[in-house]
């Protein structure tokens, strides 16, 4: 993907990686298990991923690690989702053009319309953790293939 980012944009391709979970990481997804509405495939994917970067994949990708995910939660609590909001669920990454990612008190994934937070609305993107990573994938393919990224 970055073989000819430089010739291309004319700057050097920044940070694409998956970042596996270290202790740290590992520690912050103990602490995300006990409140109560994380789903468990979150903890799951922090217990062994401890962060996505993909900063040259259109805007940008990203899946903070768990304890970006764990201050933010401890310094701001959660966002509501769903068609009433009652829901609760918390950020866990963004798009490089300031949209954020959201995983709902079910599993499901939401990106907020605006970059605010405050009363923020949301689409459902994914019903699930899995699809989520799947569609991120797609869109890593697609901007390799042809330079689209996708739905995110």
């Amino acid at each position: 993907m970055t073989d000819e980012f430089e010739r291309r944009h004319g700057f050097p391709a920044g940070v694409n990686a998956v970042r596996l979970a270290d202790d740290a990481g590992r520690t912050a997804a103990r602490t995300l298990a006990q409140v109560n509405f994380v789903p468990a495939d979150l903890v799951t994917f922090y217990d062994n991923i401890g962060e996505v970067t993909w900063a040259d994949v259109g805007n940008g990708y990203f899946v903070d690690p768990a304890a970006d995910v764990l201050l933010r939660f401890t310094q701001y609590g959660t966002v509501g989702v769903g068609a009433d909001q009652k829901d609760r669920g918390l950020v866990i990454g963004s798009n490089g053009g300031g949209l954020s990612y959201v995983a709902g008190t079910g599993g499901t994934i939401h990106r907020t319309r605006t970059a605010s937070l405050d009363e923020p609305e949301l689409d459902q993107v994914a019903d699930d953790l899995l699809q989520f990573l799947e569609l991120l994938e797609r869109s890593l393919t697609r901007f390799v293939t042809n330079g689209e990224t996708g739905c995110l």
